[in-house]
């Protein structure tokens, strides 16, 4: 179900936290971890073995005694023993492994790491959304900002039309430059308009992964722009307590405890089985006792079963082989995840140093950009130069304006995906942590 966002500026803080919890990906992590949870108890209550209440009932065409003979039982007069051709019973069955090979032990360890998976995987999930959520937020105060230089531009170009216009009834400019002036006026109405629905596009999609029915206005989010320190190592030396480490390492410790309960089919298996419960059935007639009726006996017992499998024709060998092959596969995973991870922040680093170095220079290019065409302004003004000139360079200012503002905006999600690679970018603080 869509929630509502209120009426005055949505912050990056409040869609994160609509997110945490409205969106169906996290509720699909959370039923992942329950689902894992429910498993570990399944796997424990296996240890304790079941308590069940059974019946049946059979016909035979011999009569048949409501309860096993015993020597004894004949020296009293067997013909006394109640018979029944329609036999009936009732009763509670208790069974319960009582050795396994530690194969019951191994899956309880398991199901536990399985949980401990669940519950990383979930945290990574969290992470991951809040970091889409902030590079979308901050695709929109980007393409804003662009949308405001653009509409500067647009009512500067109408302005500059407007005088060419006045001076070309005067006769002091060609009907060319007016073309011109229009031409490139048009030009970057329609511009403006392509920036318009890009953001109504880039609003739509973050609505729909904050859970919102309509994102509205957005706070501003303070970027600023400093030269980026990053050292590798102390990066690297955090590994370790990272979730999406530790889902590798969980992957392996599940596989080696894999390996033990397959080992567990070479040991013996073990097994207590118990019955309480009575006989029933309609008395047959005898010669000694011609009377009929309903009779019944009570049976209980208790047994141990005992099973060691010799051979199995190289099946339990297999199945240890998958065990251990999982394991390598695993251990495999867990090398390659380091490596992507050092990958990562080696791009997440270069990447910001490289978006700091392209705002400098931008910085410096739009700088340059404005006095050029302060002056190609005055050189028009004075029939120095031509309209070309003028509308090169206040396009140039122009380009040089939105790549100062791109480069702006890259730069700080530059910042949020080194958080997220850190996973920092959701505080533990915050409410959807619980």
């Amino acid at each position: 179900m869509l929630s509502s966002l209120p009426l005055f500026a949505a912050s990056l803080e409040s869609l994160i936290d609509q997110a945490m919890e409205h969106s169906t990906i996290i509720k699909k992590s959370k039923a992942q971890m329950e689902l894992s949870r429910m498993k570990r108890q399944e796997s424990r209550a296996d240890q304790f073995g079941s308590i069940d209440l059974v019946g049946g009932y059979t016909h035979y065409n011999l009569p048949r005694t409501l309860a096993p003979l015993t020597p004894a039982t004949i020296a009293m007069g067997a013909q006394d023993v109640p018979t029944t051709k329609d036999l009936y019973s009732a009763g509670v069955t208790y069974s319960v492994p009582l050795f396994t090979g530690f194969a019951q032990t191994r899956q309880v360890e398991m199901d536990n790491i399985a949980t401990a998976m669940a519950e990383s995987k979930l945290s990574l999930t969290k992470e991951q959304l809040a970091y889409n959520i902030a590079s979308l937020y901050l695709s929109i105060l980007a393409l804003e900002d662009m949308k405001i230089a653009q509409q500067k531009y647009v009512d500067a170009l109408r302005r500059l039309k407007n005088t060419i216009a006045s001076e070309v009834s005067l006769g002091k400019k060609a009907k060319i430059d007016l073309l011109k002036a229009e031409k490139d006026l048009y030009g970057n109405i329609s511009y403006l308009e392509v920036i318009k629905g890009n953001i109504a596009i880039t609003k739509a999609s973050l609505a729909s992964l904050a859970g919102v029915d309509d994102i509205g206005t957005l706070q501003r989010v303070k970027v600023s722009v400093k030269k980026p320190h990053y050292a590798l190592d102390d990066l690297m030396a955090k590994a370790g307590s990272l979730n999406r480490i530790k889902v590798a390492e969980y992957n392996v410790k599940k596989a080696r405890k894999g390996v033990q309960k397959s080992e567990s089919t070479l040991m013996p298996q073990i097994a207590l089985n118990s019955y309480y419960g009575y006989n029933y059935g309609e008395n047959e007639p005898t010669t000694v006792n011609p009377s009929t009726g309903w009779d019944n006996e009570k049976n209980w017992q208790v047994g141990i079963n005992a099973k060691w499998t010799v051979f199995d024709f190289g099946k339990r060998d297999a199945t240890i082989q998958k065990a251990k092959i999982a394991k390598m596969e695993a251990e495999f995973d867990k090398h390659q995840t380091l490596l992507d991870f050092k990958k990562s922040l080696i791009e997440a680093r270069e990447k910001m140093r490289q978006e700091y170095a392209n705002y400098q220079g931008n910085l410096k290019q739009y700088a340059l950009a404005k006095s050029s065409e302060k002056i190609e302004r005055v050189r028009y003004e004075n029939g120095v130069s031509t309209i070309n000139d003028l509308l090169y360079a206040t396009s140039q200012t122009q380009l040089a304006r939105a790549k100062l503002i791109e480069s702006k905006y890259n730069y700080q999600k530059g910042k949020f995906y080194m958080d997220y690679l850190l996973e920092r970018g959701v505080k533990p603080s915050d409410s959807y942590r619980r």
